[in-house]
């Protein structure tokens, strides 16, 4: 079932995105549209980075993927500055439309938020006091972008941004768009940054407000998020604040206290979360951190089980790992070992039988295992997490076939 209800997401997704360039007409746009479908191949190179501070670890991954650019950027400060040393910041910035604004924001955002803040002891900052300097950093600096790229025609690229902020005795979800923030405390998912869609009915009245349509549930018949930094062509109704535009760079800011209970922090762009759900990712991770204290390669492995389960999209994912994280466990360890074991006899078996019937072919190998009953498979993850090491077994295999066929071959002459 998981299977089909990603492929229905993106079959859901790529539609609006083709039903929506035929809405909006003009042949600029359908090639525009046409160009940022997808590469012949994907690109799959990593960016991979960690690190740890004031009680935290973080590990991150991005990846292009299918297309053409990369317009993900990111920020990670595990230890801010100044007298908020104890403080760190981790953010996601998702571009869309060309890849400028989610650099500039990943360069400026921070400093733009944390000059709002009241020039205090940190202990004196309230709970109000951070969501309002939060709020204001993020319009002083969408009016700053604004300012700087209008004298030059402007920038069509927006980007959505989502972000944590963790004090010592406090968590700040930050939200802007669609990409996500997902708190795991206790083992599951308790708690997942809402995103900004332009058919929720109060962005759907912000929009409808200041002039616009909400058609193939996307602003205008054309951007699929209602809250972003830039996109500027959309901020141009007249008589309406900053916030009241059809596209609002207003964040909305969640608290809540830490707790010794609290495990790990996902942020991660719609790339990943198109294909995963937040309680499935919170799954996954939690099974992974079981294995190993890698966090860069629980990150990848994240990305890879993404693209495995058909993502189209740039994907980029940041783990921010708290002391009550779970540990390596040498159970856990062992039944890896075995599930391992038992894919690696399957995929001879398989192999053997499609060699008894003809050519073996990966993709039916794939597809065979999918539909037989197999014990301890990752949870959130499935057999897409395993894609690897079957592909590692169905080539080496294959080598020794080809080896061994081309030695017959030989001796027969």
């Amino acid at each position: 079932m998981p299977q089909v209800s990603a492929f229905v997401r993106h079959l859901v997704k790529e539609t609006e995105r083709v039903i929506g360039a035929w809405f909006r007409g003009g042949e600029e746009e359908e090639e525009a549209e046409a160009a940022a479908i997808a590469l012949e191949q994907p690109v799959t190179t990593m960016e991979r980075d960690h690190g740890a501070a004031n009680g935290l670890r973080f590990g991150l991954a991005a990846m292009q993927g299918w297309r053409p650019e990369m317009e993900d950027a990111h920020t990670v400060v595990p230890s801010l500055p100044g007298a908020l040393r104890p403080w760190a910041f981790f953010a996601v910035f998702d571009g869309h439309g060309g890849a400028k604004v989610a650099r500039y924001c990943a360069r400026h955002l921070l400093p733009h938020v944390t000059g709002s803040l009241d020039l205090r002891p940190p202990a004196a900052l309230s709970v109000e006091d951070v969501k309002r300097g939060v709020r204001a950093g993020f319009l002083r600096l969408d009016r700053r972008m604004h300012k700087l790229w209008r004298p030059a025609g402007g920038d069509r690229s927006g980007s959505t941004a989502v972000a944590v902020a963790v004090s010592p005795r406090h968590l700040f979800f930050i939200n802007c768009g669609d990409s996500r923030a997902v708190l795991c405390r206790g083992g599951g998912a308790c708690f997942y940054t809402q995103d900004h869609k332009p058919f929720l009915p109060r962005e759907q009245q912000r929009i409808q407000r200041a002039g616009g349509t909400v058609t193939l549930q996307r602003v205008n018949g054309s951007l699929a998020v209602s809250r972003a930094l830039g996109d500027f062509g959309f901020k141009g109704a007249p008589g309406r604040g900053q916030t009241e535009q059809l596209v609002s760079p207003e964040p909305e800011v969640y608290e809540m206290e830490r707790s010794d209970a609290d495990q790990f922090v996902v942020l991660a762009c719609d790339g990943v979360w198109d294909s995963v759900g937040s309680e499935e990712l919170c799954r996954f991770v939690h099974s992974r951190l079981l294995l190993t204290r890698d966090l860069e390669a629980v990150c990848s492995q994240v990305i890879n089980v993404c693209l495995h389960k058909g993502s189209r999209d740039n994907m980029s994912i940041i783990l921010v790992c708290f002391p009550g994280a779970p540990c390596v466990s040498e159970e856990a360890l062992q039944r890896e070992a075995q599930l391992d074991a038992i894919i690696e006899e399957k995929v001879q078996e398989n192999f053997k039988r499609q060699l008894d019937e003809g050519e073996p072919n990966l993709f039916y190998l794939m597809q065979d295992l999918s539909e037989e009953e197999i014990p301890d498979l990752p949870p959130g993850g499935g057999l897409y997490s395993k894609r690897e090491l079957i592909t590692s077994i169905y080539n080496k295999l294959k080598d020794e076939h080809r080896a061994v066929s081309s030695r017959d071959s030989d001796e027969s002459r």
